[in-house]
């Protein structure tokens, strides 16, 4: 690659090789053609802080800790994304966004742009809401599935897919393996939304359980994935989820033309990163304002202190945004391209998506309601024209029916 590793490291890597068998480059598995040189373009060996050892040995850098470790099957995962890693990192761009839509064509619906609603007058600005909640699956997230899937060869296509989720990008990856004829394998959360749960397996995923109060789910599917040799499709921190994700603004700016301001929901950073990079693009001065609920504010947190900040378990309503933090590639990509973050209580998130109920007509789950209740809550200031990611519409019925009757 353009960056590759100096001569010392290299030899240094090569000799872990010899002493143990590298089964995967962060969480994806090695395949059988992979050379350790492929490490080069994107993780920079000699400069971006190597993890020798499992993923929670998060304290062992460098190579130079193959002493220290035992003979279990080595990882290889970058600890936390700094300025140098920024401007050395492959990070997803406007090319592949456009790469993404044409992949996408025909496969993933063009959601509708609603305007003119009660919300123009109650909030004092005309806003466009991307109604998401029409897409495959009910959200965002069959475009990113579908963009990374439809990539992988013959050979990982056989091999089949696993990822890890709450409920939307699991129900996507499912319904992707379905129409490619890839197997998929869903890690997903007991506490998942049962509509959810019930989704991914009726595309024909096979479920397994965890209990997100005991166990990580990104431990549990890349243990599949060795075990298996399944290719792993993380739910954000993936150059191609991301590029796909970004083909809902791309949609939205051709509909509504220029606007002030765009309002992102943001969980683990796939939707918001890839939706800045269209619109950074498209229209550098719209102001790109990430939305997070209060008790899951690690982004917001990152976002302010240029430190990966994380969150343990956030018990919040909005299930899609309840990630422990964001990934190597949208950290950097937020901190490049996002003006700013602002956070809603859980209070405004019920509102908000009884609101939409009343008054837009539309089914909308926590998660994708975060834009309109920073409009409603005055988390933000509106005025002019704003756009706003409606992410998702799958909520179960129990969950609705309790918000509507409060």
């Amino acid at each position: 690659g353009q960056h590759e590793p100096n001569r010392n490291t290299r030899r240094q890597i090569q000799h872990v090789r010899q002493r143990f068998e590298i089964v995967a480059i962060r969480t994806q598995p090695m395949q059988k053609d992979d050379r350790i040189h492929r490490i080069g373009p994107g993780f920079q060996l000699q400069h971006l802080g190597i993890v020798v050892g499992h993923p929670q040995d998060s304290n062992r850098q460098g190579p130079g800790t193959a002493q220290a470790i035992d003979q279990a099957p080595l990882y290889l995962s970058r600890i936390r994304p700094d300025p140098v890693l920024c401007c050395l990192m492959e990070l997803p761009t406007f090319d592949d966004v456009k790469d993404a839509a044409d992949r996408l064509a025909g496969h993933a619906r063009r959601t509708p742009v609603l305007t003119q609603t009660r919300l123009d007058d109650d909030v004092g600005a005309e806003i466009h809401l991307k109604c998401e909640n029409f897409q495959r699956i009910g959200a965002f997230k069959f475009r990113g599935a579908w963009n990374a899937m439809c990539q992988l060869d013959q050979e990982a296509r056989d091999r089949g897919v696993v990822t890890h989720s709450s409920g939307n990008h699991g129900q996507a990856v499912a319904l992707s393996g379905q129409l490619l004829g890839i197997q998929t394998t869903v890690v997903m959360p007991q506490n998942a939304p049962v509509r959810k749960r019930a989704a991914t397996e009726r595309y024909g995923a096979t479920v397994v359980d965890y209990d997100s109060a005991v166990a990580k789910r990104e431990n549990i599917s890349a243990e599949l994935a060795r075990e298996h040799g399944y290719s792993l499709i993380p739910p954000f921190d993936h150059p191609h989820v991301i590029a796909g994700q970004g083909t809902a603004a791309l949609e939205l700016l051709a509909d509504s033309g220029a606007l002030d301001m765009l309002l992102v929901p943001c969980g683990g950073g796939g939707l918001l990163g890839g939706n800045a990079i269209s619109t950074r693009h498209l229209q550098p001065d719209c102001r790109i304002i990430g939305v997070e609920p209060a008790i899951a504010d690690d982004a917001t947190r990152s976002f302010r202190t240029g430190t990966l900040q994380r969150v343990d378990n956030p018990q919040t309503i909005a299930d899609g945004t309840r990630t422990e933090s964001l990934g190597q590639i949208t950290f950097p990509l937020i901190q490049k391209l996002v003006d700013d973050f602002c956070t809603v209580t859980e209070e405004a998130i019920v509102e908000a998506v009884r609101y939409l109920f009343h008054e837009v007509k539309i089914v909308v789950e926590p998660s994708g309601a975060l834009g309109v209740a920073a409009l409603l809550s005055q988390a933000v200031p509106a005025a002019g024209r704003i756009g706003v990611i409606v992410s998702g519409g799958n909520i179960d019925g129990e969950t609705i029916a309790a918000i509507l009757n409060t």
